[in-house]
């Protein structure tokens, strides 16, 4: 009967020590350097495990686990209405990640879902803020207004969004063909105000030119001889009359002395 009870006492300890090494086994846990586990004790929160090897007790306790690497979420596109009553479509993205893994899972379910729920409201909010004009040419402004928007409204949850950006902002046919029209008559004004510049900087070195020539009546000779010389090097059939300058002075006075007669008649 001895050997018969040893024999059962023994079965009995081999059971004990093999169930034991079951639950040491299945209890113990691996999270990656990018993971933590969230591990509640018989339904309350216990504590924050991770990374490496960590033991979450078999029946006893039980984890959840969040991945605190930055995740990008495409937000479907919004239609909206701009301040100016612009009807326009817009793609929006959003970076965020989770920095507090105990309130992502305590105060919030489904946080993804809750990040990009959060970041549609913001993008209509946002939208109807501002006029088209300002959407399209300071994007970066709003992406930032919109930003701490969503944070501000995802930090009780543990996330910081880190970066919003709209990836594409789609307006009605019509508007694009105004804005094509109003872009070609900026385009032609800005040109208009470069020839006028270029007329005046023009006019100004003539009269620039008119000064020293009138200082130096010789120099009039000259300028003739030399556009002489640049039409005779041209092929063309232009014929220049050469008049002496002393034609132009004698006419130019002799107008003087008939505007004097008739002054004194």
């Amino acid at each position: 009967m001895f050997p018969v009870a040893l024999s059962a006492s023994h079965i009995v300890e081999a059971v004990v020590v093999l169930l034991l090494l079951v639950v040491l086994i299945k209890s113990v846990r691996i999270a990656n350097q990018y993971e933590r586990g969230v591990v509640f004790r018989l339904g309350k929160y216990n504590r924050t495990a991770g990374p490496g090897i960590y033991i979450v007790w078999f029946l006893v306790e039980w984890q959840t686990k969040i991945d605190l690497r930055t995740v990008t979420a495409a937000v479907e596109q919004q239609e909206g209405i701009t301040r100016d009553n612009v009807p326009i479509k817009v793609d929006t993205v959003v970076w965020y990640r989770i920095v507090d893994p105990e309130r992502s899972v305590m105060e919030v379910r489904a946080v993804a879902n809750a990040v990009e729920q959060v970041a549609l409201t913001a993008l209509r909010a946002v939208l109807g803020e501002h006029s088209l004009d300002e959407i399209l040419k300071s994007q970066e402004t709003i992406s930032n207004l919109m930003q701490k928007a969503i944070d501000t409204a995802t930090e009780p949850w543990g996330v910081k969004v880190e970066r919003v950006q709209m990836k594409s902002v789609e307006i009605p046919p019509s508007m694009q063909r105004a804005m094509a029209q109003e872009a070609e008559a900026l385009r032609e004004k800005r040109a208009r105000l470069i020839k006028a510049e270029a007329e005046l900087a023009a006019a100004e070195q003539l009269r620039n030119a008119a000064e020293v020539i009138m200082q130096n009546p010789a120099a009039l000779e000259l300028r003739r001889m030399q556009m002489i010389t640049e039409v005779g090097a041209e092929q063309n059939t232009m014929t220049i009359v050469m008049m002496p300058s002393e034609f132009v002075s004698l006419a130019r006075n002799l107008g003087d002395l008939a505007g004097k007669v008739a002054a004194k008649t």
